[in-house]
């Protein structure tokens, strides 16, 4: 199964490289772009075998990926697709 873990800023953090890539498009013409918000994507290949994967999720999530003090993290999971024949 795959797993994609979304890490972003919270609202209240100021984004400085979000900003940079603002005043970048801006100067290749996209004028209306009023905010960015720069985040990371995580990306999983998980075992269907390894257990409670949610949970194990949730800690990595709490522990390791994401700073809670300054960062957001939201976690999908996408299930294997079945291989077996109609």
């Amino acid at each position: 199964m795959r797993a994609r873990v979304y890490v972003t800023l919270k609202r209240e953090v100021l984004d400085p490289q979000g900003e940079a890539v603002r005043k970048g498009l801006q100067s290749l013409g996209l004028a209306g772009v009023r905010e960015v918000r720069v985040g990371k994507l995580i990306e999983l290949e998980i075992d269907d075998t390894a257990g409670d994967v949610n949970e194990a999720l949730r800690v990595a999530v709490e522990k390791l990926l994401v700073n809670p003090v300054i960062e957001d993290g939201r976690v999908e999971v996408e299930a294997a697709a079945s291989t077996a024949a109609p």
